[in-house]
């Protein structure tokens, strides 16, 4: 995802510093180029030479390094470079950039970059919460620097607080989420929904589907990265939410009617990709639910139609469903999108391989009014960003 593009590593004197090998490890996987600049008490806790290794290229510390190409380094560096992280960030860079004293490599290319720049603090937590630390990193969000908070957890001088720095994994999301794709979808408002509702027979038991979320949190994904403010409203599922993304939990399929209606007005983009609990009982506690030869009986009614309503109140959404078939798949999911009043449905196949719930990839057919797409099998994010091109082309 990340192939052409130029990332900035700035690594400070914290314990933490070792956590950014792994960071540059994750970076270089999905073909970024990578410069490491680290100030000369970060060397005390990592080599410079291990960076080295993992990213391929040369990791600066010295200013006056004699080793340099004709152009000036700091300042090529700067122009080059796609998107800046400084992780950890001590309190000492962060009063540096703050006040813009540039007398190393790293606060000398931090401050020639017109790139966008991040700064992960990891410091103990009274240092952290020091009112002039505090200046410090207010100053810099002026400045147009985003601040990722830190976490709250054990630290290395054995207290417990903020202070903490955020996982990798969280790292990679920020530099994902600034260059990992054009922003074609900057400014819309998407809603999508994921995952099964459940409806309840008694305290213990309940009615549900399948149906993991995949391709939901795939689409709410890969919108965010494109730039979309995402709300993600979704069932229960044993999904990691995406980080950037407005997540709204439900449970019952009435749960998730309200919060889409909720949010329907606002939106731009509404994709319903909830597998939804069709029936749901009359009355959970009457005595229509009663032992009868060893079975439940349970007296069942329809659950509300949120495709259906969606199309009968929409103005100007662009409104996708989902359609899961095991038979007469196209005919079944042209009659939806014309009865529902749809402008996209998206029809699959449960019974194709490589198809249907708890599957990482996705065989499905993209129907409008006047066209047809079938698309061979693909990851789910692959999916979702054909889905969305096809959205943002069709959109009046």
């Amino acid at each position: 995802m990340l192939a052409g593009k130029n990332v900035v590593l700035g690594v400070t004197g914290s314990i933490a510093a070792y956590k950014i090998a792994n960071l540059a490890s994750m970076l270089k996987k999905q073909n970024a180029n990578i410069t490491v600049i680290m100030t000369k008490n970060a060397t005390n806790f990592i080599n410079p030479i291990t960076f080295e290794t993992l990213t391929g290229n040369k990791c600066l510390v010295d200013t006056f390094d004699r080793n340099f190409e004709w152009s000036v380094e700091h300042v090529s560096l700067a122009k080059q470079a796609d998107v800046v992280l400084i992780a950890p960030a001590t309190a000492n860079v962060i009063g540096k950039l703050a006040g813009g004293i540039a007398d190393d490599m790293l606060t000398t290319t931090v401050m020639a970059c017109t790139c966008k720049k991040f700064i992960a603090p990891a410091m103990n937590t009274n240092m952290f919460l020091n009112p002039v630390v505090q200046d410090n990193l207010k100053k810099l969000s002026g400045y147009g620097y985003e601040v990722i908070t830190p976490d709250t957890g054990f630290l290395a001088c054995g207290d417990v607080g903020i202070g903490k720095m955020p996982s990798e994994e969280v790292l990679m999301q920020y530099i994902l989420r600034e260059c990992a794709c054009v922003k074609d979808m900057e400014g819309l408002n998407v809603v999508i929904t994921a995952g099964p509702t459940q409806e309840k027979l008694d305290p213990v038991r309940f009615l549900s589907n399948h149906s993991t979320g995949k391709m939901g949190y795939a689409l709410a994904r890969r919108a965010m990265l494109r730039g979309a403010n995402v709300t993600l409203v979704t069932g229960r599922t044993s999904l990691t939410p995406p980080l950037f993304v407005k997540v709204v939990p439900v449970c019952s399929a009435q749960d998730m009617f309200e919060a889409v209606v909720d949010h329907y007005d606002d939106a731009d983009i509404v994709i319903k990709a909830a597998a939804v609990a069709d029936y749901r009982p009359t009355n959970p506690a009457d005595e229509k639910m009663k032992k009868k030869d060893g079975d439940l009986s349970i007296a069942l009614e329809r659950t509300t139609d949120i495709l259906k309503y969606l199309g009968e109140n929409k103005s100007n959404q662009f409104l996708c469903g989902f359609s899961m078939e095991t038979q007469n798949m196209l005919e079944n999911s042209r009659k939806k999108l014309e009865k529902k009043n749809l402008d996209m449905i998206v029809a699959n196949n449960v019974k194709v391989e490589g198809a249907g719930f708890g599957t990482d990839t996705n065989v499905v057919t993209i129907i409008t009014k006047d066209q047809e797409i079938a698309l061979e099998k693909m990851s789910k994010d692959e999916v979702a960003d054909v889905l969305l091109d096809e959205i943002l082309a069709r959109r009046k």
